[in-house]
C-alpha cells in the first residue's frame, strides 16, 4: 500500500484537506478560548490584573519556537498569537 503525497492529490482534493485543516483550527482556538475564559474567571476571582506581559512573552517565545520547529514564518504565527491575546483580553476586560 502506498500513502499519498500532496503531489498525488487534485484540487477537490487538497481543497477538502485545506477544509479539514481549517476545521481542526477552529476547534483549537475553541477550545484555546475556553481555557482563556476560565483563566479569566480565576484572574477575577483572585482580584489578578487582566494583563500578564511575562506570561504573554513566554506565549509569544513558544509560538516562535513551534513556528521554527514546524519551518513556518516565525512572524506570521507570532501574529496570530498576539491577536488570540488581545482578543483573550479584550474579553477579559469586557466581561469584569
Amino acid at each position: 500500500m502506498t500513502e499519498t503525497t500532496p503531489e498525488d492529490m487534485d484540487l477537490d482534493e487538497l481543497r477538502t484537506e485545506i477544509e479539514d485543516i481549517d476545521r481542526e483550527i477552529v476547534e483549537l482556538v475553541a477550545r484555546r478560548t475556553y481555557v482563556a475564559d476560565t483563566i479569566a474567571d480565576v484572574k477575577a476571582e483572585r482580584d489578578l490584573p487582566t494583563t500578564d506581559e511575562s506570561q504573554e512573552e513566554r506565549v509569544m517565545e513558544r509560538a516562535a519556537k513551534n513556528a521554527e520547529r514546524f519551518e513556518v514564518d516565525a512572524n506570521l504565527v507570532k501574529a496570530v498569537f498576539r491577536l488570540l491575546i488581545e482578543l483573550n483580553k479584550a474579553e477579559q476586560r469586557r466581561s469584569r
